[in-house]
Order: C-alpha cells, then sequence, then structure tokens
C-alpha cells in the first residue's frame, strides 16, 4: 500500500508539474497573442485618428468610419461583413420567417420595378394588383432610381401601416392608385409539392428559413398520403439559410443517430456535433433523390452532403456551390443597430469533407494550419471526393440556353409580351388553342431593340479592332470582315425558326406562371427537365438505384 501510495504521489507530482507548464505555456501564448493585439489596435487608431483629424478635406466621420471597417474586412471570406440596422432585415427574415409587407414578388423589368407576382391572399392579391404591374411610386416616392432592395424597404413596414403604390397598367392611360395596409406575411420555402408518377413524389425547396422545416414536414406527409414510395427533392438554386432547418429536414429522412455535420472553429463554442435525434418520417424503404446545382450552397449542401455520406440517397445534377462557412454576429455599440457577422466555423460533413471551397480568403492574411484531405469514403465505403462543394453521384447539366432565348429572357421579354396577351384569354387553355400567338410574339420582338450575340460574334469584334489598330486602311481586310459580319447577321435572322421550340416554352411558361400562379409553372417546367428526368429513371430501376452505394472495388469485382 506504501509502495501504491508513493508511485500515485510520483505521479500526481508529474502530473501537476505538466499542468503547471501546459497552464504557464497557454498564458504566455495567449499573452503574445493579447500584446499583438493591443500593437496593431494603437497603430489602427493612429491612423484612423490622424486621417480624421490632419486630412485637407473635413471627412464625414461616420461614412468614413463605415468604409474603414469595410476595408478591413474586405481580404476576408464575402459573409464576414459590417451591417447597421436596416442591412439586418434578410437575417430576421430567416429567423421569424414572415415580415410586414403587402405580399408582392418584385423584379425589374425594362429598368422598370414590375410586379412580378402577388402571393396568394395577400393585401397586394386582394385589393386586385396582377403580374406585370409596373410600380411608378412608392409614397409618391418615384421608383425609377430605386433598386429592388431600396423599393422593397420601402414597401415594407409594420402590421397594420398603410403604403400607396402608384401603378401603371397596361391598357390604362392613367396610373392607378392602391392603399394597401401592411400585414404579416409569411414566406412560402417549399415552393411545389406534387407526384411524378403513380409512386414518385417531388419537393422543391427554395431556402432554409424558419418555416421550412414544419412546410417541408407538411409536404412530406401529403405525398405519403399518395402512398409515395420515391421522393425527389431539388435544392437547385437554394442558397441556404438556417441551419438547424437543415438539421432538422435531414431528422425527416436518416437514421435516428447518425453523424449529419460537425462545425470546427478557434473557439470552443465553434465546435459543435450534430446528430439525428428523432426516428424518420421517411423509412428506409423509401429512395430518395437529390437534385443539386452551382446554386445550391450552405444549408442545401449540408443536406446533399449528409445523405450521400449516409448513403441515403443519390446526389443528381452539377457541383453544388462550396458554401461551408458558419457565421455568427456580434453586437458592437449595445444597441443592436451596429452588428459584425463574422466567419467563426467551418462545416464539416459525416465523412469528413469541408464543404467551403478554396480561394475564399487572401492566403497572405491567415496562417494555415490544416492540410484538407481531398479523398472520403461514404459509410458505406464508397469513395467521395472531398476540395469543396459537393459532387453528384450523377452529373446531370441542363441544356444551355440558346442565343435568341437569352436575350428574350434577359430584357424581360417573354414576360412582357404573357402580361399583354394574358387579358385575351379567360383561362390559361385558351392561350393553349390559339394559333396566332407565336406569329404575333415573332412580330412583336421584331420591333424590339434585340442585341443578340451568337457564337463567334465577340471574337469577331475583337480581332477587327486589333487586326485594324495596325492598318486601318487595308481595304482587303475591312472587306473580309464586313463579308464574315453579313454572314453573322444573316445566321441571327434565322435564329427564330431555329429556336422556334424553345422560344414557345419559355413564353408559356410566362403565361402560366401570370395567369394560374408560380406553382402551375414549376409543375409545368419539370415535364421535360432532363434532371427530373434522370432521377426518375435512377429511383424507378430497382438495381441502378442499389448499385450506386456499391464501393467502387465491390462494383468492379461484380461487373467482372
Amino acid at each position: 500500500m506504501k509502495h501504491n501510495r508513493k508511485i500515485s504521489k510520483r505521479y500526481s507530482a508529474v502530473f501537476f508539474s505538466l499542468l503547471f507548464v501546459s497552464i504557464l505555456s497557454f498564458a504566455f501564448t495567449k499573452s503574445d497573442v493579447y500584446r499583438e493585439l493591443a500593437r496593431s489596435q494603437r497603430l489602427i487608431n493612429e491612423v484612423y485618428k490622424s486621417l480624421i483629424t490632419r486630412y485637407a478635406d473635413r471627412l464625414d466621420t461616420e461614412k468614413f468610419t463605415k468604409i474603414v471597417i469595410n476595408n478591413i474586412l474586405d481580404d476576408l471570406d464575402p459573409y464576414t461583413v459590417y451591417m447597421e440596422e436596416d442591412e439586418k432585415e434578410g437575417l430576421d427574415l430567416l429567423t421569424k420567417g414572415k415580415y410586414g409587407g403587402v405580399g408582392i414578388n418584385l423584379g425589374v423589368r425594362e429598368k422598370k420595378l414590375t410586379v412580378i407576382s402577388p402571393m396568394d391572399n395577400s393585401p397586394a392579391k386582394r385589393k386586385g394588383v396582377i403580374s406585370g404591374d409596373i410600380i411608378v411610386k412608392i409614397d409618391g416616392l418615384l421608383t425609377k432610381e430605386m433598386s429592388l432592395d431600396d423599393a422593397a424597404k420601402h414597401i415594407r413596414g409594420p402590421k397594420g401601416t398603410d403604403v400607396t403604390l402608384s401603378i401603371k397598367r397596361f391598357g390604362d392611360e392613367k396610373l392607378i392608385d392602391f392603399t394597401l395596409t401592411r400585414d404579416n406575411i409569411t414566406v412560402k420555402d417549399v415552393a411545389y409539392t406534387g407526384m411524378l408518377d403513380d409512386e414518385t413524389g417531388y419537393i422543391r425547396l427554395t431556402r432554409f428559413s424558419k418555416n421550412s422545416g414544419p412546410e417541408m414536414r407538411s409536404a412530406i406527409k401529403n405525398l405519403q398520403t399518395e402512398s409515395v414510395s420515391r421522393i425527389v427533392i431539388d435544392l437547385r438554386d437554394n442558397p441556404g439559410g438556417l441551419l438547424q432547418s437543415a438539421i432538422e429536414i435531414l431528422d425527416m429522412m436518416t437514421p435516428k443517430g447518425s453523424t449529419l455535420l460537425s462545425t470546427k472553429g478557434r473557439l470552443p463554442e465553434s465546435n459543435k456535433h450534430y446528430i439525428s435525434r428523432k426516428d424518420p418520417i421517411l423509412g428506409e424503404d423509401t429512395k430518395i433523390a437529390i437534385l443539386i446545382n452551382e446554386g445550391s450552397a450552405s444549408a442545401s449542401e449540408i443536406i446533399a452532403g449528409a445523405v450521400q455520406d449516409l448513403d441515403r440517397g443519390v446526389i443528381i445534377g452539377t457541383r453544388s456551390f462550396g458554401k461551408g462557412l458558419v457565421q455568427s454576429v456580434y453586437g458592437l455599440d449595445g444597441s443592436g443597430k451596429r452588428n459584425l457577422k463574422v466567419t467563426t466555423a467551418k462545416y464539416y460533413i459525416p465523412s469528413g469533407r469541408l464543404i467551403q471551397k478554396p480561394g475564399y480568403i487572401d492566403d497572405e492574411v491567415i496562417i494555415n494550419e490544416d492540410q484538407e484531405d481531398s479523398l472520403f469514403y461514404t459509410i458505406g465505403g464508397r469513395k467521395v471526393k472531398g476540395g469543396g462543394g459537393i459532387f453528384p453521384d450523377y452529373e446531370v447539366e441542363m441544356p444551355k440556353t440558346t442565343p435568341l432565348v437569352l436575350e428574350c429572357w434577359r430584357k424581360g421579354l417573354f414576360f412582357n409580351f404573357a402580361q399583354e396577351r394574358q387579358h385575351r384569354y379567360e383561362t390559361y387553355d385558351d392561350a393553349l388553342v390559339d394559333v396566332t400567338i407565336l406569329d404575333d410574339f415573332k412580330s412583336y420582338l421584331g420591333n424590339q431593340d434585340i442585341d443578340v450575340n451568337t457564337n463567334g460574334e465577340k471574337d469577331l469584334e475583337e480581332a477587327r479592332e486589333k487586326i485594324l489598330s495596325l492598318d486601318s486602311t487595308n481595304m482587303d481586310l475591312i472587306y473580309a470582315f464586313d463579308f464574315v459580319e453579313t454572314f453573322i447577321i444573316d445566321r441571327e435572322a434565322l435564329l427564330y425558326d431555329e429556336e422556334v421550340d424553345f422560344l414557345k416554352r419559355r413564353l408559356y411558361l410566362e403565361l402560366i406562371g401570370i395567369m394560374k400562379g408560380s406553382e402551375y409553372r414549376v409543375e409545368e417546367s419539370i415535364k421535360d427537365d432532363p434532371v427530373v428526368m434522370k432521377a426518375k429513371e435512377i429511383l424507378q430501376d430497382p438495381i441502378g438505384y442499389t448499385s450506386s452505394f456499391i464501393p467502387d472495388e465491390e462494383a468492379e469485382t461484380i461487373s467482372n
């Protein structure tokens, strides 16, 4: 016993010695950091004070301070930003899931503030605001010079207050004034839910706010009443939002106890581990396909990455955006009016992959201590790529938009023509049987200022400038360039006939959106969507779906 006690004392002495050295070392390290911080802070203060007091022109202190802060943040990632009170609106919208407004989806068409669509059962819809209305004034203020964000801020406000919109409507010479009483507008995250066939359901989720979890649960339950055995979840162009909503949705489809996500940062509170804590409402017998593209970011990538790493479903589309940074918001002055949103951690999905793509910060300002791997494994042993973003199991790209369609889309010509045309029809079905619509659209385009850039046109202009700058008097060269330009112009004249099917498709999508609503537009658009069609094909093929989760080595053995 005495011998054991001596050993115990000896080990205790060693332990406390090591502990003392560790604490001392930590204290010195922390002390060094604070000394560096104080030194840098003094330098910044001196420079700032000298500029404010000595610069030749008197500086606006408040505006200059904001510029200085933004310049300090400039070399960091794009999500670390200084925010003032009015710039927190987007954050509040996500966390509260609603805002005070009149229920209008706004857009800019031909540099005019335009109603894309009024929301169902909103003050705007009830008072008769319609798609295509041009908002000329908001409470008497001209919208001509307003940005989209500025216009939205003027229209939004506390519930119960009024806002007057002066609207120019097609067919009316005078402005129409609509005085609308603001209400709480709940933003819808699930844009569409429906059946693709007898057993395949489809859900399009457009963002992750406070409403996403309940809306997804309701959408899944509705599909389950249709005896669904396969589900496509469309996260394309979904920029993300609240992390907690992504975890809540993953809980609905992953086995209880599964690791879903980790966050790692320098501060202890930044290091978190997320595990599914509930029994899923989508059992293992329900096949899942997640659709992503380069516009799928953040929370969308958490969903897709976890589903892929846990071999819970197939990922289809193109590589996602690669936003895997966690932000925290810190108040700066105690009033809540000035805040700093800081990247404090990074997202890691179950395999250990970092979602964030490289190059998000200037390498010169950071001390890079971690070397990220490039190869990882799913729970079943499949190889998956690291390096930022989620790589799909099946890569399917959307067809590239043709030149004339792209120009019409960019200038809002489909929307403008459809908005004018809708007044001729009582129902959308009437539009479908109208044999004159395409000829009229062709005539409409003939009256527009359309500048189509076909392949090679830009290269021709650049070549012309470079070569003629060397010899602008060479008539042979001038004739040669004119000949090629004439050929391109003649080629562009044929574009309408070559693209007529694509033009017709876009035109009718705009018409159905204006006349029947955004849900019908989504329903119509996915009928010939190649990514959706690929998802259906894989989900309907029992062997194809199951083989998606077989490790590469086993797949090679089976095929041999």
